[in-house]
């Protein structure tokens, strides 16, 4: 069990790329004072892990009840993901804007549960069974918070102006992630439908 318990893990938390999403979070919650972060932190969390649970216990039947597939959740998920990061790059949201949308949109769905999540961890049920999948998805979403909660220690070393341009940085990595959401989810569908009957 411990060794399906390590490659679970570890295909979760290449998955969730929580190293990946902190110049994002950052840029996002810029200016920002620390209890509003702490409560993003906190919802984003929340959000995250109740997505994560529900695709553990009723991903394939949601999907197949609604007619959809992952690959059509990829391409939704980058299109929501491009149009908040042209929106970052053409304006700066208010204090109060990012801090009623970040926690759930983008950062919770679609940055930290994904399609890649998403996908990872119905694919490990099968594979690992659910208390396994369960254990390792507690374990990411646990350091995915200390990442989050510690990220103010990482703003104080870079100054005002690094949190600037990790801003700017962090709305192009969201428009090349969004693009290879979409990217990825149009070329599966495609071959999905050339191997249809």
């Amino acid at each position: 069990m411990f060794q399906k318990f390590i490659f679970s893990f570890l295909g979760m938390f290449v998955a969730m790329d929580i190293i990946g999403i902190l110049p994002l979070y950052l840029g996002m919650t810029q200016g920002l004072e620390k209890p509003r972060r702490d409560r993003i932190v906190r919802l984003s969390i929340y959000v995250a892990a109740a997505v994560a649970l529900l695709f553990v216990f009723v991903g394939k039947s949601v999907f197949k009840v609604i007619g959809i597939s992952i690959y059509d959740f990829k391409v939704g998920g980058g299109i929501v993901l491009l149009v908040m990061a042209i929106l970052d790059l053409v304006q700066r949201r208010s204090a109060d804007e990012v801090s009623k949308s970040t926690g759930v949109v983008p950062l919770a769905v679609p940055l930290i549960t994904g399609p890649a999540l998403i996908t990872t961890v119905m694919l490990q049920v099968g594979l690992y069974g659910n208390l396994v999948v369960l254990l390792a998805l507690a374990s990411n979403f646990l350091i995915a918070w200390i990442a989050l909660h510690k990220s103010a220690v990482i703003t104080r070393i870079i100054g005002v102006e690094g949190t600037d341009i990790i801003s700017k940085i962090a709305a192009l990595l969201m428009t090349a992630i969004a693009f290879s959401m979409i990217r990825t989810g149009l070329f599966e569908a495609i071959r999905a439908g050339q191997g249809a009957p």
